[in-house]
């Protein structure tokens, strides 16, 4: 009768402690797959949105620093296109926000675009108006500060998006915890029961540590192709901006200096003419410039060290910046493909010592090495904090740097600051065929 009261309370044990473990596994698995792909999806369309935001930034300071040259009313068509894409974004983004979003929060985003959008309304129904001097003063005292106001609450979002991933992380261990503490209890009570029942834990976990990784591995493939596909968009922009409308610039310069040939000379077409001829040919460098800045063409012609030797000197005169650069080593030849993640990590690095750390002078120090391609960005500013480590550019960093199977490292100097350091092995980065 003992036996089988203690057969039964054993039964009893395992029917309960396999309901647990049941029960908690379905609520792992629907908190990583409902949750984190929820998530994931919110913050896809809040990059969305902060890139349009973005564009709405570059294009106002545009229509600023072009005061005199353009009619305000020219940016209409830009400003439609992004209106168009942000139509689209906003209601998808309210769809997947997390649900501890409040109502509030949920109201301001929209509320605050819609703002937005009738104060740029207000500002083109006065350019058409002939009050252009009004119209660009409304741009800069309302309509770039509700921008800003836009992009500091989207990356508000994109904080909170991560919060709530590392919130589900946390409650991912716990739940581990947990089942680990049911496995040692049961330990207690009865060995060969507990014996099967940890077997089989093992096994679930096995395949729950095997589907978390899976799910890791996806992840990074997916940011893996939209670092490619990025790429890819910006090479296609950059080769439309210097095929098609470097030649139309280039045929206008053409016709303008044969139109001037046959004007009077010292007459005033023939000034008019020239000062055309000279807008064109600025624009034209403008363009060619910007070609290089989406995707430098540089590296598929010259190679690695003829692209940064051009990029360092534009980064100076944009923005005033003091870069001290040193190249050690014998070059070898470096696959553009893989090139240009090292010159986006060098892109990415000196940005952030333009914006974030407060610092004017940098030291860019690129090695050759027999086995590896070394590259140093160090500055003497604030430094990286906590938050900064994980902010999405040196998210960037890392992702390029696995892409190439190199080692992306932060560290601060003894004097303070911060210095990135990326280290790539050479059969990674070697031409096909060397």
């Amino acid at each position: 009768m003992g036996l089988l009261l203690g057969l039964l309370v054993t039964l009893a044990a395992v029917v309960s402690a396999s309901w647990y473990v049941v029960r908690q596994m379905s609520g792992l698995r629907a908190l990583q797959s409902d949750l984190a792909d929820r998530n994931r999806k919110d913050s896809l369309q809040l990059l969305r949105i902060q890139n349009d935001l973005n564009s709405l930034g570059l294009a106002m300071r545009d229509m600023l620093d072009a005061e005199g040259r353009y009619p305000l009313e020219a940016w209409t068509t830009q400003f439609d296109r992004i209106r168009r894409d942000l139509d689209s974004a906003l209601p998808l983004e309210d769809q997947l926000a997390v649900a501890s979003r409040t109502p509030d929060q949920r109201r301001f985003l929209a509320t605050s675009v819609t703002q937005f959008w009738d104060a740029a309304d207000r500002i083109f129904v006065l350019a058409r108006a002939g009050q252009t001097a009004e119209a660009r003063a409304q741009v800069r005292l309302s309509l770039q500060a509700r921008q800003e106001s836009l992009a500091a609450a989207v990356s508000r979002l994109l904080v909170e998006n991560y919060t709530s991933d590392e919130q589900t992380a946390a409650r991912t261990a716990s739940i581990y915890d947990q089942i680990q503490r049911q496995v040692f209890a049961f330990l207690s009570a009865t060995f060969v029961v507990i014996l099967l029942t940890g077997l089989y834990l093992i096994r679930s976990n096995r395949r729950i540590l095997a589907d978390v990784l899976a799910l890791s591995s996806e992840r990074r493939e997916l940011v893996q192709r939209l670092i490619t596909t990025r790429e890819a968009t910006l090479q296609q922009v950059s080769r439309e901006l210097h095929d098609e409308f470097g030649q139309i610039l280039t045929a206008m310069g053409a016709m303008l200096g044969r139109a001037g040939a046959h004007a009077p000379e010292g007459s005033r077409l023939r000034a008019d003419l020239r000062e055309i001829c000279e807008i064109a040919q600025s624009t034209l460098d403008k363009v060619r410039s910007l070609s290089q800045a989406l995707h430098p063409s540089l590296l598929a012609e010259l190679g690695l060290d003829s692209t940064i030797d051009w990029y360092l000197p534009s980064v100076e005169r944009q923005y005033g910046a003091t870069l001290s650069y040193q190249r050690t080593g014998a070059a070898w030849p470096i696959d553009p493909t893989a090139g240009v993640h090292i010159y986006r990590v060098l892109q990415e690095a000196l940005q952030n010592m333009v914006r974030h750390s407060g610092a004017n002078r940098a030291d860019v120090r690129l090695r050759y090495t027999d086995d590896a391609l070394e590259l140093e960005v160090e500055d003497r500013g604030r430094g990286l904090g906590a938050d900064s480590r994980r902010g999405l550019g040196i998210v960037g960093m890392r992702e390029r740097a696995e892409l190439v199977s190199g080692t992306l490292t932060l560290s601060t100097p003894a004097g303070g600051g911060t210095c990135v350091s990326l280290r790539v092995p050479r059969n990674r980065l070697e031409m096909h065929g060397e």
